[in-house]
């Protein structure tokens, strides 16, 4: 009998650390520890987010590792997110993951973070269970930071073919949420008051983008601006208006996003789909996707919640797969702040 495959999987982007234990593609603990300090600032303050890592790091990998129940010498390698991501936050992940090794006297793996959300379907349960796509497969990864388009052709072979020329839909769904007078993270709110409200009560400017690149900037002025001439005629407005705003909102930033992974569709001839990324968990974009594989008749993949925002267990999984190409990378490896997917 073979000896199992287990690795650590460390993630340290933006504000959450988080430790995951997988062996032989099957989790065994996902542990994270969030940050509430940033919501006094309205968003992340990389000081400060860096700061809580290092205080964050040995407790939530100790206790991933007890979850897992496994032993530190039964490791057969340990996976981190080189980038992107804050370079602060990046460099305690990186920086653990190297010391923790070298202890251990096991190699290391560095995962691209957009790669380790897109591989994050691959994860299986501890009863074995999941719904991985079929190669090959577009995913739309979608994120604070990052709107992507990602050709998969197999586990370590990916292909940009479209992605934000300005700002990120997560981020549009943020910033609109802070326009609003809702606190940070504020996409999580727009898609709850969106619940109980009308998406056609509003229309705002939608940006004209050639290809398969998306643009959000525009849009991201369009409400801003519909925001300050409306109270400006009525103070009240967004109270009165607030499930419908932000109903409109999300229809809008939607729309966006489906029709561009609709031409993608049609021009790769590719008709698996998969979302990925933080803005995955929205509630009004995984109804969409599952509309639209009824009327397009295509077959979609949709992550479970606990795999869609940052988490240790997808850069796990991406570990696990290059373990098996023996793509180990030096000691000398360092955090990247931008990284290409």
């Amino acid at each position: 009998m073979s000896k199992p495959i287990i690795i650590l999987g460390i993630e340290s982007s933006c504000d959450d650390t988080s430790a995951a234990v997988i062996q032989d593609g099957k989790i065994l603990s996902n542990t994270i520890g969030s940050q509430k300090i940033h919501q006094q600032y309205g968003g992340v303050v990389p000081e400060l987010a860096s700061r809580a890592h290092q205080q964050n790091i040995i407790p939530v990998v100790h206790q991933a590792i007890n979850e897992a129940g496994i032993y530190k010498n039964q490791i057969s390698a340990v996976a981190f997110t080189r980038g992107p991501g804050l370079l602060g936050s990046l460099l305690v992940g990186v920086s653990f993951a190297k010391s923790f090794a070298l202890a251990l006297d096991i190699p290391i793996i560095d995962v691209n973070h957009m790669q380790g959300h897109i591989l994050a379907h691959f994860i299986k349960e501890k009863d074995g269970s999941g719904n991985p796509p079929n190669f090959p497969f577009l995913c739309l990864t979608v994120s604070g930071g990052h709107t992507q388009i990602v050709r998969v052709k197999d586990y370590l072979n990916f292909e940009l073919i479209g992605e934000t020329i300005d700002d990120a839909a997560g981020e549009a769904f943020d910033k609109s949420a802070k326009l609003l007078g809702l606190p940070y993270p504020g996409g999580p709110l727009i898609d709850k008051y969106a619940k109980d409200g009308n998406p056609n009560a509003f229309t705002f400017g939608i940006p004209k983008v050639d290809g398969l690149n998306f643009s959000f900037s525009g849009l991201k002025t369009s409400i801003l601006y519909f925001i300050q001439k409306k109270t400006k005629e009525n103070p009240q407005f967004i109270e009165e208006n607030l499930a419908d705003i932000c109903a409109s909102i999300q229809h809008s930033i939607i729309n966006i996003l489906m029709k561009k992974i609709e031409k993608a569709a049609k021009e790769t001839q590719i008709y698996d789909i998969a979302i990925a990324g933080g803005v995955s968990a929205n509630s009004g974009l995984r109804m969409r996707l599952t509309e639209m594989e009824q009327s397009h008749q295509w077959k979609t993949y949709i992550p479970p919640f606990s795999y869609c925002t940052d988490n240790a267990a997808m850069i796990a999984i991406t570990g696990y797969y290059k373990y098996f190409n023996k793509e180990f990378c030096s000691q000398e490896i360092t955090a990247k702040a931008r990284l290409n997917i």
